[in-house]
């Protein structure tokens, strides 16, 4: 009886090398998807859904170490949500650990994992990317509309088929309506658009024109700034600028150097010689108007206030202390999980966040495509962590940035290829003349004056092989010795071969212009010697 092989998870999943697999195209598509459906006291959404039928999946993969080792990020992500449903508990009672809780962790852990399992390779990464792209791309002429108009014509579309979200009125920046599109709210819609900047530059355009590289960031750029909110803005400018650094500079090995060391000592003449701190400068610099940029400051202010006064388990859901005249939301990725968990949660999601960013900042070994991929990964990230002090990512925009974090991991693993994308500089052969010099602009000059050093006067000896004078040239021949001895070859059957029955003498050419032909032949790989 013979027994057949179950195929894998992820082979079932067309986890394929070079192929997008289903899971994550289900996921990136469902995060535009605007449906909320009520299971009980539960709010679930389409991809949710997506994350509930493939998690357990995920973590069999993960467990299997289908998704590659076990890393520093996925101990401090598990950490984080098992905190986070611990303080839960400890403030607001099991019942909410449980329904709070088990969402994060299904946000966090699914949409982390999902990249883990799912992304493991190069060209996989470039087709993840250009799915994004095409969505955002498609957003684009109803995103013109909305923000000319003022007419939501997705999220009228989506509500025709079913409820979705509701449209949040906003007062109009620069004449134009801010750009809601399916997501909760503009900001969500701009962070959404606006993180994929230097990926779409960098991995889409890989090896294409100029034209169609820049007309693919132009389209993503305009999209995400018609949401017309800081947090986006500040994201695209730190990508741009991180970008046209890498691009003006490549020639310059030790350019992130020479780039960090800038960053720092802009750092300290900002703080000796300005009145106000980096962040205010930033805020202020971005924001649209004061009123937002000093609201973000005041929630800097009293959220960190809170976060000291509750260090361990936070305020979980509860109201945070701050003045009557401010608004209830924390626009901060980056606090809000020390408010509302403690200083623990707060950690464990900054550890996670360089734990992968770091060590993939320092891999070494990659090619030339991987160097590649690895800049526009890392730009983007950098722009998420950036507008991550000025924007709060929930729902669907928070499970890009979680699925992007891990879609980088592979590099970690990633290893030169052995195609056309290795980045391998040739070395000269060892004695081989340097490209341009006299040697090899006058080979005929330099042919004579190789068989008059050779000779040892400035006349060809009657040792030369190829002059012969009289009957002593036999003899002269014979005493050759060393390196450029020459010998007659008798060998009948090649003499036959070529017709006649006489003994043929094969002559070598002089030893200088041998030696001639060994280095013109290793300057010109090209040709056979």
């Amino acid at each position: 009886m013979k027994y057949q092989r179950i195929p894998d998870i992820q082979s079932a999943a067309g986890s394929t090398p070079g192929r997008l697999a289903l899971p994550v195209v289900f996921l990136l598509l469902s995060l535009v998807i605007p449906f909320v459906f009520s299971a009980g006291p539960l709010r679930l959404s389409v991809y949710r859904l997506v994350l509930i039928f493939f998690f357990f999946p995920c973590v069999i993969l993960w467990v299997r170490g289908r998704a590659g080792p076990v890393r520093l990020a996925d101990l401090s992500l598990l950490f984080f949500c098992a905190w986070a449903a611990l303080s839960f508990a400890v403030v607001h009672g099991v019942g909410k650990s449980i329904e709070g809780g088990g969402i994060l962790f299904l946000e966090t852990m699914g949409a982390y994992l999902m990249a883990r399992c799912f992304v493991r390779d190069a060209e996989s990464f470039r087709r993840m990317v250009r799915l994004l792209f095409i969505i955002i791309a498609a957003m684009l002429p109803f995103a013109v509309w909305e923000s000319v108009t003022g007419q939501n014509i997705m999220r009228e579309i989506f509500d025709k088929i079913y409820p979705a979200y509701h449209d949040v009125f906003k007062l109009p920046r620069w004449g134009l309506r801010r750009v809601q599109g399916p997501f909760e709210h503009p900001i969500l819609f701009g962070v959404f658009c606006s993180g994929i900047l230097a990926l779409v530059h960098v991995v889409l355009g890989y090896q294409t024109s100029w034209i169609r590289r820049m007309s693919q960031t132009l389209a993503v750029a305009t999209t995400a700034f018609l949401s017309l909110s800081s947090g986006p803005l500040i994201s695209m400018g730190v990508q741009i600028a991180l970008l046209g650094w890498d691009d003006t500079l490549k020639a310059i090995k030790s350019r992130w150097k020479i780039f960090a060391g800038l960053a720092l000592f802009a750092v300290l003449l900002v703080n000796l010689f300005s009145n106000r701190s980096i962040p205010r400068l930033l805020i202020s610099f971005f924001a649209f108007n004061t009123s937002s940029a000093w609201n973000r400051l005041r929630i800097w202010e009293y959220g960190s206030a809170s976060v000291l006064n509750n260090p361990l388990w936070g305020i979980g859901l509860n109201e945070w202390e701050r003045p009557e005249f401010m608004v209830k939301s924390v626009d901060m990725l980056w606090l809000v999980p020390a408010m509302r968990h403690g200083l623990p949660g707060g950690l464990a999601l900054h550890l996670a966040f360089f734990a992968v960013f770091l060590p993939v900042l320092f891999k070494k070994g990659l090619d030339a495509r991987q160097k590649r991929f690895r800049a526009g990964f890392l730009i983007s990230m950098a722009g998420f962590y950036i507008s991550g002090w000025t924007v709060y990512f929930w729902n669907a925009t928070y499970v890009l940035f979680i699925f992007l974090l891990g879609s980088g991991v592979w590099l970690l693993e990633a290893k030169p290829s052995s195609g056309a994308h290795r980045d391998v500089r040739p070395v000269r052969p060892v004695g081989q003349m340097p490209r341009g010099s006299l040697y090899r602009r006058n080979p005929i000059k330099n042919r004579h004056r190789d068989a008059q050093s050779h000779s040892g006067t400035g006349r060809a000896s009657a040792e030369s092989p190829e002059i012969h004078t009289g009957a002593g040239a036999p003899a002269a021949e014979e005493k050759q010795t060393g390196a450029h001895a020459q010998t007659r070859v008798k060998d009948p059957a090649s003499a036959k071969s070529h017709g006649g029955g006489k003994m043929r003498t094969k002559r070598k050419p002089p030893a200088g212009a041998a030696r001639l032909r060994g280095r013109l032949n290793q300057a010109r790989p090209g040709r056979r010697s």
